[in-house]
Order: C-alpha cells, then structure tokens, then sequence
C-alpha cells in the first residue's frame, strides 16, 4: 500500500525524468513500472545524464493497485496499451490526472477513466533517451505546457507548474491547452513519420529540402485537421506551426531549414521518440497518433493524402520489421 503526492505511470526517458526531479525537490514520488525496467529501478533507482546529473531511489511499485492513493497521476507511457494500464487506477481518489504522451487523444481515454473534471491537457517540450545501461540521457529541456481543458485559471494547475519549474523541469501554466498539444501534434506528426523512415537525427532531418517539405506538407495536412476541428494553432510548440500553416510553401521549407541549423548547435544529438524506438526494436506509436488523426479527418470527410500514405507505410515498417499480424 502507497500513498504519495505524485504517481507516475511509465518510467521510460520522460517518466524518469519528471519523477527524478519531482523527488529530488522533495516531493513524494512513486514510480509506476513493470518488468525489467522496475526491477531496475528498485536495485538501482533513477540515474539521469546530460542536462541533470545525479542518482536518486524512488519507490517503485509493479502492481498499480498497491497505490492507495496520489495528488497526481501522471502517465508517461508509451500510447500503445494506455486503457489497459489505466484500468487499475480509475478507482484512485486522484485530484488531477495528466498524460505527456503524445497525440489528442490521450485526453479522451483519460477522460473515460476518470471523468473529465479530473482530467488537465500537459504537453512536453521536453526530450530524454533511456540509454542501454539503464540511465536517462536529458537532452531537451524547454517546457511543460499545463492548462485546463476547458481554458479555465485553476489552482491546481499553477500549483502543478510550479511544483515542477521548482524541481528543474521548465513548466508553464496556458489557457490555450488544446491549442498547444494541437501545435505539437502537428510537428510530431511530421517529425515522427521522417524520422521512421529517414532514420536520420533530428537535425539533419529538418535540414534536408525535399525531408523539410515533406515535413511541411505534413505539418499543414494535421494543422487542416485541427482547423476543421475548430482548434487554433500556436507558434508556441516545438515549431511555429501557425506560421509554418499560414505563409507560403517556400516560405515554411525555409523556416524548418533553419531550425534545422539550430538543432545541429544546440541539439546535434537529438533523435525522436519514434527513431528511439524502432532501432531498440520497439513497438511503434502509429496506430494512435497518425491513425487517431487519419480516423478524425474520415469523420470530417477530410481528404489528408500524404497523411494517410505515412500512416500506412510507417504501420507496416512498424509489423514487417517486427514480424507481427496485420490488426
């Protein structure tokens, strides 16, 4: 039996990094975990590199339903299997629940599991790597974006940012939420679907014309989705996607051109996510991020050709290389 201020489920790069630094501040943390992963962090306990550098134990539980009771939830896990990892934990007497993975629809299961009063929208500019030997490289520190769905000031929310600005991971609270892990969306959906397939590090992947207009047609097919949703796009996430979905073609070729050269002197490591996972042989995030948004455009009668194609050839990637079935 736990108690604690702060549950996070998932303990891959991102988790370890916000539950590190939550319990470094002094915060009660326990870690939500399973496998070979918490067996690691119960010997061993969390190492972090790169942007922090310290060791710190963390109690970590492999059964969810030894948790009794937390302020928070934050869940960190991969999408793939994310309603059945929050089964466990519905009944949980939780004030808030908030999800940094990535795609919309993270907001909608957790919702159906804890009723949407509890639910507050989170995205991460932040990026981590769980390295071989069971550390965390941080290499990406620019912010958590909290907010409350319906828009609202709350303070929980301020309480929540603030508690995690203290603790060394940059946090801000917005009223424009959903218009912000929108704009991510977005760019992830970009990034991702060219980094599958490229292989290649962020920075070049942005820097190559024919990959950056890639990433632009892409980019402005989701930011039409978002638009026939009713949802306003931001500059503010990861790229300036309202810019990039506003000017002209060659316009927004040459903007991602140019972050590309940024990220080659301040990020010239960085490899999304998505690469991360295809060279450890993981499963890919495919069928609920690119496959949740090409299901909402089907909805709008939205026709997202280039979408739709990444969708297919990034679903087979992922089963080919992996020797599993069609769904």
């Amino acid at each position: 039996m736990s108690e604690c201020e702060f549950a996070v489920l998932g303990a891959g790069a991102i988790g370890s990094i916000i539950g590190a630094h939550l319990a470094r501040a002094g915060h009660s943390v326990v870690m939500l975990a399973r496998g070979a992963r918490a067996a690691y962090l119960q010997e061993h306990g969390i190492t972090l590199r790169g942007l922090s550098e310290f060791t710190i134990q963390v109690p970590t539980l492999t059964e969810p339903r030894e948790l009794t009771r937390a302020g928070t939830l934050i869940v960190a896990t991969k999408t793939p299997g994310t309603r059945a990892a929050l089964a466990p934990l519905a009944p949980l007497p939780l004030q808030s629940v908030l999800s940094i993975q990535n795609g919309p629809s993270k907001d909608e299961l957790l919702t159906q599991a804890f009723g949407r009063e509890r639910v507050i929208g989170a995205l991460a500019d932040t990026s981590g790597e769980l390295l071989a030997d069971g550390a965390v490289l941080f290499t990406r520190n620019v912010n958590v974006y909290v907010g409350e769905l319906d828009g609202s000031d709350s303070a929980r929310v301020r309480q929540l940012a603030q508690a995690l600005d203290g603790a060394g991971v940059r946090a801000t609270m917005s009223r424009e939420i959903l218009t912000l892990e929108w704009s991510k969306f977005c760019a992830w959906v970009g990034l991702t679907s060219l980094a599958v397939t490229t292989r290649a590090l962020t920075w070049r992947l942005l820097s190559d014309p024919d990959s950056a207009l890639l990433l632009v047609r892409l980019m402005r097919e989701t930011g039409a989705l978002a638009g026939r949703l009713g949802i306003a796009l931001s500059d503010q996430a990861i790229l300036p996607i309202a810019t990039i979905c506003a000017g002209s073609e060659q316009q927004a070729v040459a903007l991602i051109m140019r972050t590309g050269a940024d990220y080659r002197l301040s990020a010239a490591a960085h490899r999304m996510s998505a690469l991360q996972d295809v060279e450890a042989g993981r499963p890919l995030e495919v069928n609920e991020t690119l496959g949740y948004a090409c299901d909402k455009a089907r909805e709008q009668q939205l026709e997202l050709p280039l979408l739709a194609t990444f969708h297919a050839l990034i679903a087979a990637i992922d089963r080919t290389r992996r020797g599993a079935a069609a769904s």
